[in-house]
């Protein structure tokens, strides 16, 4: 056998054997990786390359290499699990680096983390000023996770004692200008529906590159030609200003009738149009 095709069968069963290997490692990002998972890929990147360009090593060893530094890894992963004292072994514990807006200096230098690098991770969270930070820890993974105090973290509905509705993920229907139809009924809808929405944003389906529904049934779209500018969809925003305008009509015949249980009909309906409109308005805008 020629070297140059020994070399590429090699390879190509390296390939094999480590794309197995990550898929029983599990799903992993570069940036979730403990010092044990980083130096596992590391070691088992090495194994491949040299059994795969070694003609002169035997194929089996690199395999048996890779089966057993992948059982033992698996393993172990297996006992962290289920063992807090071996999971703060293998992926090390989150270190404290400011606690009430204060830098705690021993942790930085435990973590040789310089005040530079502490004031870089900061600014990427949005928090400029350190005394602006209840509390930032620095993960094992190198991530640095900041928790604002109450007066400087940003207004949310709940603040403001809105309620919403909770939202489901958007169910993609169209995608290369063809109808998926699973997930249309999944959430009630059928393709006549589909071609109907797509009709009103003067659109063709074989023109459409990706189309989603939303969990409030509406329907957006990105075209294959970004220079075609879809409109914008209108009902939800028509349906406010009709209810808008209904409750000004009620306001309205209540001051101009002079019958007194009238007028408190009128100003009564108007009160709960009002409160309708106040609860779907988030939804609605």
């Amino acid at each position: 056998m020629s070297v140059w095709i020994e070399i590429i069968l090699r390879t190509l069963g390296m390939l094999v054997l480590l794309f197995f290997a990550a898929k029983i490692s599990g799903k992993k990002q570069v940036a979730q990786l403990s010092y044990f998972d980083y130096v596992t890929r590391i070691t088992l990147g090495g194994v491949a390359a040299i059994m795969a360009v070694d003609v002169d090593m035997p194929y089996f060893y690199g395999v048996l290499v890779i089966v057993v530094w992948v059982g033992v890894t698996y393993l172990f992963d297996l006992i962290a699990l289920k063992n807090k004292v071996v999971r703060d072994f293998i992926d090390g514990k989150g270190t404290v680096l400011i606690k009430d807006g204060k830098i705690m200096e021993d942790n930085l230098k435990k973590e040789q983390f310089t005040t530079d690098m502490l004031l870089k991770q900061l600014r990427t969270k949005n928090a400029f000023n350190v005394a602006d930070v209840e509390f930032a820890v620095l993960e094992p993974t190198g991530e640095l996770n900041v928790l604002l105090k109450p007066d400087r973290r940003p207004i949310t509905l709940k603040d403001l004692n809105v309620k919403v509705p909770d939202e489901s993920e958007p169910q993609t229907v169209i995608m290369d200008g063809k109808i998926f139809h699973e997930p249309l009924a999944t959430i009630g809808l059928n393709p006549a529906w589909l071609r109907t929405e797509l009709d009103k944003l003067g659109v063709a389906l074989e023109n459409v590159f990706l189309g989603q529904v939303d969990s409030n049934g509406q329907l957006t779209v990105d075209l294959y030609d970004d220079k075609i500018q879809v409109p914008e969809p209108v009902e939800m925003q028509l349906l406010l200003s009709s209810l808008k305008k209904c409750q000004a009509d009620l306001e309205l015949f209540a001051l101009e009738t002079e019958d007194e249980k009238v007028k408190q009909m009128f100003g009564k309906n108007a009160k709960k149009v009002d409160e309708v409109i106040r609860k779907v308005a988030p939804i609605l805008q």
